[in-house]
């Protein structure tokens, strides 16, 4: 009896924490790509009014027993410099590209190279969401990213349309497998 009510608490104990796993997602991008759309998505808002982001956005939204606590931090180049002092205790980065953007590919390339060489990102699985793919001229999210040469980490790239809806639930899907 006593082994049973043992094997019962544990279980419970187990349970408990599991339900309860607390994740960080950091969502970073250039200015206009969407990050802010893709959050409010998540936590199931009304997205029609998203305004620039001109600090940082925190949501917690709870899915599949994890709470995540996402972090949508803007992409304006005077905010840029800050992005590390959100770095800790990051989970996920989520990076996210506006595929309809040609001109600003390159550069939104150059800011995700810098942020796979920062030592507190180290080992962090990457998530890049390729949005606007409803957009007519939207490239493909790879293209002129060279993800293919990322060895240091865990990495998903997902087409997405924050205003659809579509992809985004495949992507914190994909981040939320690299939380367990």
């Amino acid at each position: 009896m006593n082994f049973m009510a043992d094997s019962l608490f544990s279980l419970l104990r187990r349970f408990r924490r599991e339900k309860d796993k607390q994740v960080r997602f950091l969502i970073l991008g250039l200015d206009n790509a969407g990050k802010t759309s893709i959050l409010k998505r998540l936590a199931h808002e009304d997205i029609t009014q998203v305004r620039p982001t001109q600090g940082f956005n925190i949501k917690s939204v709870e899915q599949d027993g994890f709470n995540m606590n996402v972090w949508d931090i803007g992409g304006q180049k005077a905010i840029r410099p800050y992005w590390r002092n959100y770095f800790d205790a990051t989970n996920v980065l989520i990076y996210v590209i506006d595929s309809s953007d040609r001109v600003r590919l390159e550069e939104t390339g150059l800011e995700l190279n810098q942020l796979l060489e920062e030592v507190k990102l180290a080992d962090v699985p990457l998530l890049v969401f390729a949005n606007k793919q409803d957009v007519v001229n939207a490239i493909p999210g790879d293209e002129g990213l060279n993800l293919n040469s990322i060895r240091d980490r865990q990495w998903q790239i997902q087409a997405c349309s924050a205003l659809t809806g579509q992809g985004v639930s495949e992507g914190i899907e994909w981040a939320m497998k690299m939380c367990k």
